[in-house]
């Protein structure tokens, strides 16, 4: 898990404690990551997939998201979240 940052890099979406992981998911399986935030310390880890085109799965927690996009939601401290995941961790 990192702190939150607004780091300059080449691909500032993916956490960069996240990177290696996102990468051997690409690498091992036909999975594709749309999304992945490593919650920093606040949120549950996730990595949601696209299993099927209209299809997309959140892998850790293995919760459907219905949404096709903007699966993440910020809170008033600026850490982003994905609601179903924070609501099934209760």
């Amino acid at each position: 898990m990192c702190k939150k940052t607004n780091y300059k890099t080449p691909n500032p979406r993916i956490d960069k404690c996240m990177r290696n992981l996102i990468r051997y998911l690409k690498f091992c399986s036909n999975l594709k990551v749309v999304a992945c935030c490593c919650g920093h310390g606040k949120y549950p880890m996730t990595i949601v997939v696209e299993w099927m085109p209209e299809y997309k799965r959140e892998i850790i927690s293995d919760t459907i998201i219905t949404r096709k996009r903007k699966f993440y939601k910020r809170d008033k401290q600026g850490y982003y979240y994905i609601p179903e995941v924070v609501n099934n961790a209760d």
